[in-house]
């Protein structure tokens, strides 16, 4: 794929780590509104007279929601801008979290999640274009891994606030808490995030239809190398998220009230290995990063294997399942903002587009992965623990067949 190539600005100095955390902030709005309610699933159905089928159809309306929300927000930001969506966004999550809040039904609850997950993605896409409007490929990759420090604490803090609550307030109190959460970055937004879209974006993308970008990014084999890198690692951490109530709670006998601390465990691996990621980025250019990943991608498919293994045989229970999980898991760090940053910097006028296209494609492959837990569940950590092993295969032969092949020659697109 041909392009010019917008040439985006180097960082020199100290990191922005005010941008760092609003970003992260509004980044992370999506998994908190996930993680935060996981504990009051079984009180929301008892409550609203509720099927657990139609309770868990809560959850699948959000992520449906977010998948509606990636390729409305992408072309939409680089042809009116990266602040007013966000701040649009930010204001959509806040009333329809009010709105699950008081619900009266199950209909009404599904109905309240759809639009609070458009809402929560407009961070999470425009965030990723407005660190590629701002910095270069390398520094974008290091701005994304220092992100997930913040996005990082959502699965650490979010069960064990939201456990908290049910206990005390109700699971009624933790949408309200939502509310305010996504109020106080609207107005933490509005304050300090600034346009960063360029004139070169705003006039590429008027004169293109939304359809025809995503046709033109989808005809070169390393972005979609990224992508799909990308999307199949993060499948194996939705395949985790999809079992864990039931395989922590139900299979292994951990309590409700302790279920944050040990789902939450593996949100610690992801923030530590995003920092490792991070601190090699300062020293090392991002192909050489990309393929350092790549042995990290495969030393959690070995780990993958030993895990898939332990849940087949069901030699060591728990404590053989749960570390090779905390190992297989820490790989998201060193593939996804690598990947992410490696997509953006194909072509930086299509930075929203770009980002929603990589955005779909992992809330398509999360809920392909999740669909496959639930069908194949049997009360066992098999049906997880083969998932997160196909999810990983798939995303290793994406990163060295297509995105790490030889650069194209002189005059096309550089990844």
């Amino acid at each position: 794929m041909t392009s010019k190539v917008e040439r985006a600005p180097q960082v020199v100095g100290p990191t922005p780590w005010g941008m760092v955390v609003l970003l992260g902030s509004l980044t992370a709005l999506g998994p908190l509104a996930i993680d935060m309610y996981l504990p009051s699933l079984p009180t929301i159905g008892a409550d609203l007279r509720a099927s657990a089928a139609a309770t868990q159809a809560t959850m699948a309306a959000f992520l449906a929601g977010m998948a509606v929300g990636q390729l409305l927000y992408g072309p939409a930001s680089d042809r009116i801008g990266r602040r007013p969506l966000i701040l649009l966004g930010v204001t959509v999550f806040v009333m329809a979290s009010a709105a699950c809040a008081l619900a009266s039904s199950i209909e009404l609850l599904v109905a309240a999640r759809f639009i609070q997950a458009i809402g929560a993605t407009a961070g999470a896409v425009i965030g990723r274009a407005v660190v590629r409007d701002r910095f270069d490929q390398n520094e974008t990759a290091r701005m994304l891994s220092l992100m997930m420090l913040i996005m990082g604490l959502a699965p650490v803090l979010a069960p064990l606030a939201g456990g908290a609550m049910l206990g005390v307030v109700g699971w009624r109190a933790i949408f309200w808490v939502m509310a305010a959460i996504g109020a106080v970055l609207g107005v933490a937004a509005a304050l300090r995030l600034n346009e960063t879209r360029s004139a070169e974006t705003a006039a590429h993308a008027r004169l293109e239809h939304p359809i025809r970008s995503y046709l033109s990014l989808t005809s070169s084999p390393r972005l979609v190398g990224y992508i799909l890198a990308a999307a199949f690692n993060g499948a194996a951490l939705f395949s985790y998220i999809a079992a864990s109530p039931d395989l922590l709670i139900r299979t292994y006998g951990i309590a409700p009230a302790h279920f944050g601390w040990v789902f939450g465990t593996n949100g610690i691996g992801i923030v530590i290995a995003s920092q490792v990621n991070g601190r090699l980025l300062r020293h090392r250019p991002l192909d050489e990063i990309l393929a350092r990943a790549s042995v990290a991608a495969l030393a959690a498919l070995a780990a993958a294997l030993l895990l898939a293994t332990a849940a087949v045989t069901g030699v060591g229970g728990p404590f053989s399942v749960l570390p090779l999980l905390f190992a297989v898991l820490a790989s998201y760090s060193f593939i996804q903002g690598n990947a992410i940053a490696g997509a953006l910097g194909v072509d930086p006028r299509r930075a929203g587009s770009i980002s929603a296209l990589a955005g779909g494609m992992a809330l398509t492959a999360g809920a392909v992965a999740a669909w496959a837990v639930g069908a194949l569940h049997d009360g066992t950590p098999r049906p997880m623990a083969l998932v997160i092993l196909a999810c990983l295969i798939a995303s290793a032969l994406a990163l060295h067949g297509l995105a790490l092949k030889p650069r194209p020659i002189a005059g096309t697109a550089q990844g």
